[in-house]
């Protein structure tokens, strides 16, 4: 393992704390108005394709009072879409929105055919899809034969073809101006309603007198949320979105399904930060579309009483504790299956298969591989069609790999062999036929061969150097939290030091807890999933990051221990 330090280029973000400066600058951040988190600094929407087109014709069915049919993804950014398109077209005027998610063992992703004809019986006159939509080619055919137009609102990469619907609002279109490409699927959808609410105004909809304008900010919470959870790149205008919505959380200005969620995920509100949506509110949210129907998160995230939604919640709660033991239990099995396998086989690009495996949680499987063992894994499971005869897959990269493109590469070199794929640059999904399974594996290991450096494929922590022990400190971890947001892209600091090492034992069966000294400095540190340390040790080489614990109300200064190594 390599312990390297980031570059930091000269710059000056003119704030009060020097370290702050420092991180900033060692992420890109070379002016004060970068660093600018402010709603004023967000993008137009102007520059996003279509999204005139596809406001005029929301805007036009409000006024017709006609029927809107959200169709959603079954993950939390789609969770979030849908209830944010649900909520503020309903505060909009919109007399009939409904929804719809396609439930993932029964029909799969996206607005398929099949989905397209579940929608129609409900006889919508527009279908909006969130967080999908943009490699449905056919099932926008289908609705169109059908008289039924359709919207599409999507943040995942276009293909060669694009689907014929009224309108599709992507960053990622070829033809988009939009300087950011990295907005999540609930990203997109405010946009798309907040340029709606400027049509609306202008066609004097709201000065009659009937609705009072929303202020589309109150959404800002499920923007937040899933835009942290579908771990896109926090650039600038992201961060803006986080940390306002983050705000607005920490104020109690949020809905009562997502207190609930903070609640059984023994968050609190007032302190709540990025990390905290990502791996204790979203965890939650997810098992539901993993597992069941996510339908019962998007209720829960539309929930208006605060004991409804805390049932909600703790049914969520109790599916995320299952889908924690599946995950266990699959990790382990494909460790043995992997171990299994030659020591020259999958030097590059993990592939893995059991029958047992649960579609719903290889995803997770995969990016804990891909932690583990730091190459691009692909888990997949059975899927549900009715030959038993295909495979679902869930890929997850590393950084420098575009999964996407290496799947699309797959396609072009061997055809035939992938049924359908489609992601992002570190995250994809695709279909196989089973038979196809042991000749995929291994054209897969080759082209990340061929692909990737070794260089990229030796893991490594990138640090942000050592911190001087005065500023081990409470204030230094909250300067950092209020810092943030930080996550994907924009990452959350981490420091190299080396300490003396106290004591050590594993808490919950399988995570390490520390106490380490720096100077005349006792901290706390625990390492998840790691085991004990052998032999007698003194010094300890960590890399960490600062945190806040206040188990048992009382507040103090946490090392979470990304690497150890022993010294002595």
């Amino acid at each position: 393992m390599q312990v390297l330090v980031r570059s930091v280029p000269p710059a000056s973000i003119g704030s009060e704390h020097p370290l702050i400066d420092r991180i900033y600058a060692a992420r890109g951040i070379e002016r004060p108005s970068e660093a600018d988190r402010s709603l004023s600094r967000l993008l137009a929407p102007s520059e996003l394709p279509d999204i005139e087109p596809a406001a005029n014709r929301l805007a036009d069915a409000i006024e017709g009072g006609e029927r809107i049919l959200i169709v959603g993804d079954f993950d939390a950014d789609g969770a979030t879409s849908v209830a944010l398109c649900v909520q503020a077209l309903t505060a909009m005027g919109a007399q009939d929105v409904q929804f719809i998610v396609p439930n993932r063992f029964e029909f799969g992703y996206g607005l398929s055919p099949e989905i397209v004809a579940l929608a129609l019986e409900r006889a919508p006159d527009l279908i909006v899809t969130v967080d999908n939509g943009i490699a449905s080619v056919e099932g926008v055919q289908a609705a169109n034969a059908a008289g039924v137009d359709v919207i599409i609102t999507d943040h995942h990469l276009p293909g060669e073809v694009l689907p014929p619907a009224l309108a599709i609002v992507n960053p990622n279109r070829e033809d988009s101006q939009f300087s950011s490409r990295a907005m999540a699927g609930v990203g997109v959808a405010y946009y798309v309603l907040s340029w709606l609410r400027q049509r609306l105004r202008s066609r004097g909809w709201f000065a009659r007198g009937v609705l009072e304008e929303p202020n589309m900010a109150q959404y800002l919470d499920l923007v937040a949320l899933g835009t942290v959870a579908d771990v896109v790149p926090l650039d600038h205008n992201n961060r803006i979105l986080v940390h306002q919505g983050l705000m607005r959380m920490r104020r109690g200005l949020t809905s009562a399904g997502i207190k609930a969620l903070a609640a059984v995920g023994k968050r609190d509100l007032a302190t709540l930060v990025a990390q905290d949506l990502g791996f204790a509110v979203a965890p939650r949210l997810n098992a539901a579309g993993r597992l069941e129907d996510m339908s019962i998160g998007i209720r829960c995230l539309m929930a208006q009483d605060p004991a409804a939604a805390k049932a909600l919640a703790d049914q969520l709660d109790s599916l995320n504790l299952s889908r924690r033991e599946l995950e266990q239990d699959m990790v382990a099995d494909a460790e043995l299956i992997l171990g299994d396998l030659p020591k020259d086989d999958l030097s590059h690009g993990i592939s893995v298969y059991h029958e047992s495996f649960h579609q719903g949680v290889v995803g997770i499987v995969a990016g804990r591989l891909r932690e583990k063992r730091h190459r691009p894994a692909i888990v997949f499971a059975d899927a549900n069609d009715p030959q038993q005869s295909e495979l679902k897959g869930s890929a997850r990269s590393i950084d420098g790999l575009n999964i996407r493109d290496v799947l699309d590469a797959l396609a072009t070199r061997y055809p035939g062999m992938l049924i359908k794929f489609g992601g992002h640059a570190m995250a994809a999904g695709l279909t196989i036929k089973r038979v196809h399974y042991p000749r995929f594996r291994k054209a897969f290991d080759a082209m990340v061969a061929d692909t990737v450096t070794e260089d990229a494929l030796t893991a490594a922590w990138l640090t942000d150097g050592t911190l001087e022990h005065e500023r081990l400190t409470l204030e230094t971890a909250k300067l950092i939290a209020d810092a943030g947001p930080w996550g994907a892209a924009f990452p959350e600091p981490c420091f190299r030091g080396e300490f003396k090492l106290i004591s050590q034992r594993i808490v919950g069966g399988q995570h390490l807890k520390l106490v380490v000294k720096a100077h005349d400095l006792l901290i706390d540190a625990i390492a998840f999933r790691q085991p004990a340390l052998s032999g007698t040790l003194d010094q300890v080489l960590l890399v960490y990051k600062l945190a806040i614990n206040d188990y048992g109300g009382r507040r103090t200064l946490q090392l979470m221990v990304e690497y150890i190594e022993p010294l002595s």
